[in-house]
């Protein structure tokens, strides 16, 4: 400490300097400490002047009908501060017959000086003196007081005795880290190094391997629960996929917006699709013009060419309409039907404007149920069951418009950190128009659900931009520090009751 007075050196600087000697074993330290008293500026300031209280004190004392305009033109911007202190510690106040401020009782007492003398005191003292000298010159009400009003404050200081370390040199001579082959065979120079000694104690470095995406681990979870639920995994990995399995299957009308280039990526090359079974295509060509199954259809010329365009799949529903179709085939070929539960996620593709809650892809989760009179009470409460094992519970549904399903029902829950619902999935059931080319008898219905992977996510990590959670805008280190995704089940007391 007293080397980096005498030199005028930042004492953080110095004592980086002698630790780097000190591994080098060069110099020897030890550390003590001492408790000091420190005065701010504006404590230095007033223990020059006096504090703001007594210097309005000195000017009402020297002056004849002192008056607020006096004070402001003798003690400047100090005077609002100090006429308030003086006022409250009764040093002055104010007279109402001659509208003047006049010398308080209890300036007429020699302790109408002590706390300014104290802060003096220690102003004088701080550099030179501990702690301890201070404290017994100077009472420790009055210290808090001047440590209450900013003036003064405690501070430790660690300084170092330094000496002579068994390496001890004028110079600094870099230590060899590396044995080589030519400090061996050819020069001996290995007798002459020094060499740096190992630090047996230190960590070695990290060598994590890779660490799963916070989309992967929700995705997961996900997962864990539509297989407890008796769900089935359908394959998902088709990115591109015909307009017609996409679209078409679906009964979706060949004029419908989602099918324009402003919704959909579509494929230069290959930009048509071949392998579609030409009997369901048929099927699914006369449903869209003249109807089936007690619908009239879409009324309108079906095109082939524009149900055989290669697109990036705009949701996963293609994936349902393929495993559908293939139950349905089952069902014609054994005369047999087995109701079924099927989920898909993976990843889809909309030619959306990029914003805070919007990507050109995202991922998405899909379930469908196929069974003998499915109503939508069956629909509600498998929704109800998948969102309560997910932790939410207060769940509400709106009526929807959706192509291929009638009814349909948009999903909300509330969100506790917004403080209002929000919408989280869609659901409904598939229409007859759909299921009808796909060979399914009149008495099957399917129910079905979806939501995004990155709603719940970003709800579950704290993210309010899509992009710093998926994208080239993620920090990519951040994955080896995000936690594990885990869905707090939520049960009725009822259930806790039965168990």
């Amino acid at each position: 400490m007293v080397v980096s007075q005498e030199n005028n050196w930042e004492h953080n600087e110095v004592v980086g300097a002698l630790r780097s000697l000190e591994a080098l074993e060069m110099v020897a330290l030890e550390s003590k400490d001492i408790e000091r008293w420190k005065v701010s500026e504006e404590g230095r300031e007033y223990a020059r002047n006096g504090l703001p209280e007594i210097q309005v004190l000195n000017v009402v004392r020297s002056t004849d009908g002192c008056t607020s305009e006096t004070l402001n033109d003798k003690l400047g911007a100090l005077a609002k501060i100090g006429m308030g202190a003086a006022m409250k510690a009764g040093l002055v106040r104010m007279d109402k017959a001659s509208n003047t401020i006049v010398v308080g009782d209890n300036a007429k007492s020699d302790s109408s000086y002590s706390l300014s003398d104290a802060l003096a005191t220690v102003s004088s003292l701080a550099e030179k003196e501990s702690a301890d000298v201070i404290e017994a010159k100077v009472s420790k009400s009055m210290l808090d007081d001047l440590k209450k009003r900013k003036l003064v404050n405690k501070v430790k200081i660690v300084y170092y005795i330094v000496s002579r370390g068994v390496q001890f040199s004028t110079e600094i001579q870099k230590s060899e880290t590396t044995l080589t082959v030519d400090m061996v065979q050819k020069s001996n120079l290995w007798k002459s190094v020094s060499f740096k000694k190992y630090n047996l104690n230190a960590l070695g470095a990290d060598i994590t391997g890779g660490s799963l995406h916070p989309l992967m681990k929700v995705r997961t979870e996900i997962r864990n629960i539509l297989m407890n639920m008796g769900f089935e995994e359908m394959p998902t990995n088709r990115y591109m996929e015909s307009s017609f399995w996409n679209f078409d299957s679906l009964f979706q009308p060949q004029q419908h917006p989602a099918r324009d280039a402003h919704d959909t990526f579509f494929i230069e090359s290959p930009a048509q699709a071949n392998e579609i079974p030409s009997d369901y295509l048929e099927r699914v060509k006369a449903m869209h013009e003249v109807g089936g199954a007690g619908s009239i259809g879409w009324r309108y010329d079906w095109s082939e060419e524009e149900s055989r365009k290669n697109i990036l799949r705009t949701h996963t529903t293609a994936v349902s309409a393929r495993v559908l179709y293939e139950i349905g085939q089952e069902y014609k070929k054994t005369g047999s039907f087995r109701p079924r539960k099927c989920f898909s996620i993976d990843r889809v593709f909309r030619n959306e404007s990029l914003d805070a809650t919007h990507l050109a892809e995202f991922h998405q989760v899909e379930g469908f149920v196929v069974d003998y009179g499915l109503n939508l009470g069956n629909l509600i409460g498998e929704i109800k069951e998948f969102f309560r094992r997910m932790g939410m519970e207060q769940l509400s549904f709106k009526p929807a418009y959706n192509p291929y399903t009638e009814p349909s029902m948009e999903i909300f829950a509330f969100h506790p950190g917004l403080g209002k619902r929000i919408e989280i999935g869609n659901s409904g059931i598939f229409r007859p128009e759909m299921l009808a080319p796909m060979g399914f008898p009149e008495n099957v219905s399917v129910i079905a659900w979806g939501l995004s992977v990155e709603r719940p996510t970003m709800i579950k990590y704290g993210i309010s931009n899509i992009r710093d959670l998926f994208g080239h805008k993620m920090d990519v280190t951040s994955l080896k520090y995000s936690p594990l995704c885990w869905f707090n089940e939520s049960r009725d007391e009822d259930m806790v009751a039965n168990e």
